[in-house]
C-alpha cells in the first residue's frame, strides 16, 4: 500500500474545508448543495442551519425560494434516508441508488411483502402519482383497492421505497410546516431520470466533498454495495494516503488538504449532519465512543457543536415569542476562549433561528 500517513486532525480539516466548515463560503445556496451532493433533511429545517453555518450572509428565504420554485428537493436518495439536493442532482443520483432502495425494502417488509408483484406496484404508485400528489397512507389506500387482500401500510412503503418520490412543499419550508405529500421527481421537476446508473461519478463527488476517505467511507455514505469494484474501476484517477491505522483512503487528484493547525472556528451542526455522519470510521471529527445523536423533530431547534474541528457538545433552544436560550450540553472541558467563542457564535445562531428574540446563550456545567 503506497501513500503518506495522513493524521486524524489532518482528514478532519479536509473534511470540514471540503464541507465549508471551516470558514464560510461566498456561494449561492444551490452551488453549495452541488457541492456538498445535498443535505441531509430527515428533520426538514435542519438544512438551513446546516447552511448557515457554511455560508456567508445566509438567508433562510434563499433556499426557500429553490424548494419552492423546485430547483432544490426533499427525497429519498442515499441509504433510502431523506436528503436535500437540486433537481439537477436528484435525478442523476436517484437511478444510482435504486439498488440501495429495494435492498432495504427487502429487508424491512419482505416477510410483509411476500407475493407482491413489486414492479406492479412501483407501476401503480407511478400512475397513481402522477394523478395528484398524496401522502404515504393515502397513496397506501390507493393501492390496496388495486391489490385486494395486500396491508396498505405495506404498500404504501413499498412505493416510497419503489419510486423515492419527493416530498412537497410546504414541507421543508422556513417559518412553515405541511404533511409529507408526495410526487414523483421526473414530473415534479421536469426532468428525466438520468440513464447512467454507474456509482462512478458519485464516488468522485464524495470524495471531493467528504475525503481523503476509504472505500467503506463511501459504502457508509451511499448504502450501495460493490463498492470496492468501484473503486478499482477509477483507482488511476485518484490519489492514495493511508490513515494512522494504515487504512487506505483514496482522493480527488485536486482535493485540498489544508495543515493540521489551520483554525477551526466554533461550527452548530443540525440534526443528522452528513460531517458527522458520512463515514465508517467517524474518529477524524467524532471522539471514540460517542454516538452521535438522531433527534425527532422537524429541526433547527437542536443539533451538535463542532470546537477546534471536533463534536464536543449538544445544544437546544428554549423560550417563547420573544425570547430565546441556547443551551449548550459539552461533554468536554472547554477553555475560556473557547467558551468566549462558542458563545458569539451562538447569538449569532439565535439571531438566525429566532430574529427578534432576546438571545441569551448558557454553556451548561459538565455532569
Amino acid at each position: 500500500m503506497t501513500g503518506r500517513v495522513l493524521t486524524e486532525r489532518e482528514l478532519g480539516r479536509a473534511t470540514l474545508t471540503r464541507q465549508l466548515l471551516l470558514e464560510r463560503a461566498a456561494l449561492p445556496a444551490a452551488e453549495a448543495l452541488e457541492r456538498l451532493v445535498g443535505l441531509q433533511a430527515q428533520a426538514p429545517l435542519a438544512p438551513y442551519v446546516a447552511l448557515w453555518s457554511r455560508l456567508a450572509g445566509f438567508r433562510a428565504a434563499e433556499l426557500a425560494e429553490l424548494i419552492e420554485s423546485r430547483a432544490a428537493v426533499r427525497g429519498w436518495f442515499m441509504r433510502m434516508t431523506v436528503h436535500l439536493m437540486t433537481a439537477p442532482d436528484a435525478v442523476d443520483v436517484l437511478p444510482v441508488v435504486r439498488s440501495v432502495h429495494r435492498r432495504s425494502f427487502a429487508a424491512h417488509f419482505g416477510r410483509q411483502a411476500a407475493g407482491l408483484d413489486l414492479d406492479a406496484v412501483a407501476a401503480a404508485a407511478a400512475e397513481l402519482l402522477a394523478e395528484r400528489p398524496l401522502t404515504r397512507a393515502q397513496l397506501g389506500e390507493a393501492l390496496a383497492d388495486r391489490h385486494r387482500g395486500a396491508d396498505a401500510g405495506t404498500l404504501g412503503f413499498a412505493a416510497l421505497y419503489l419510486l423515492a418520490p419527493v416530498q412537497l412543499p410546504p414541507r421543508g419550508l422556513w417559518a412553515r410546516t405541511g404533511p409529507a405529500v408526495l410526487a414523483p421527481l421526473e414530473s415534479w421537476v421536469d426532468r428525466p431520470l438520468g440513464r447512467d446508473g454507474s456509482p462512478d461519478r458519485l464516488l468522485r463527488r464524495y470524495l471531493a466533498a467528504l475525503g481523503p476517505a476509504s472505500a467503506p467511507d463511501f459504502a457508509v455514505w451511499s448504502g450501495l454495495s460493490g463498492v470496492r469494484e468501484v473503486v478499482e474501476r477509477i483507482r488511476t484517477e485518484l490519489r492514495v494516503f493511508r490513515s494512522a491505522s494504515g487504512t487506505e483512503l483514496l482522493d480527488v487528484p485536486d482535493g485540498v488538504l489544508p495543515g493540521a493547525d489551520v483554525p477551526a472556528p466554533p461550527r452548530f451542526l443540525p440534526e443528522y449532519d452528513n460531517v458527522l455522519l458520512a463515514h465508517a470510521d467517524r474518529s477524524r471529527i467524532v471522539p471514540a465512543g460517542r454516538r452521535v445523536p438522531l433527534p425527532p423533530g422537524a429541526g433547527a431547534t437542536v443539533g451538535t457543536l463542532l470546537v477546534d474541528g471536533r463534536w464536543v457538545a449538544t445544544w437546544r433552544t428554549e423560550g417563547s415569542a420573544g425570547a430565546a436560550t441556547l443551551v449548550v450540553e459539552p461533554f468536554t472541558r472547554l477553555s475560556s476562549r473557547a467558551a468566549a467563542e462558542v458563545t458569539a457564535e451562538g447569538r449569532r445562531l439565535l439571531a438566525f433561528t429566532r430574529p427578534g428574540a432576546e438571545a441569551e446563550v448558557r454553556i451548561a456545567p459538565l455532569a
